[in-house]
């Protein structure tokens, strides 16, 4: 399956024109990055908001859907399953410190049943702001580059825009 493929049956219509950039950074991915055997991403972004305003809008759906644009179902307890992304993402919270980590069991709804990744927010005060470090790992090197794209497109910059409104 192509990557331009993937983004395209993973993302709505609406997440299409947002993610263009995105599908197009995927679509020129050389063969060599999608075989690489690349299987965890680690990406660190900085805002401008205390780490609370962070930890709340990865864990409200209210706040979820307002920033992504798409539904989302989260029960914030240890155990507790979320769906967002219009169920396009789903799986259950492993562990939770209130404002400074989030541990998930992660899938895409088009993997096969039963196959998680594991994603890591861990959240660290920086001056009046935040960092937000990710550790996603436990998928597939097919998937890595389209994953690794994803997360500035359907999380880091709607936050950003999200935080300035």
């Amino acid at each position: 399956m192509t990557l331009l493929l993937y983004f395209k049956m993973m993302l709505s219509r609406r997440s299409l024109i947002r993610a263009s950039t995105a599908v197009a950074a995927a679509a020129v991915c050389s063969a060599q990055d999608a075989t690489s055997g690349k299987t965890a991403i680690h990406q660190e972004v900085d805002y401008n908001v205390p780490p609370q305003r962070i930890y709340e809008a990865l864990l409200d759906a209210k706040q979820f859907t307002a920033f992504t644009e798409e539904p989302a179902e989260i029960n914030r307890e240890v155990g507790g399953a979320f769906s967002t992304f219009s169920g396009q993402i789903v799986g259950r919270n492993i562990e939770l410190a209130p404002n400074q980590r989030i541990v998930q069991a992660w899938r895409v709804s088009a993997w096969p049943a039963g196959v998680y990744s594991l994603v890591k927010f861990e959240i660290t005060a920086q001056g009046a702001g935040a960092r937000v470090i990710l550790d996603h790992s436990g998928f597939t090197s097919e998937t890595w580059a389209g994953l690794n794209s994803g997360w500035p497109v359907r999380y880091w910059e709607p936050l950003r825009k999200y935080f300035s409104r």
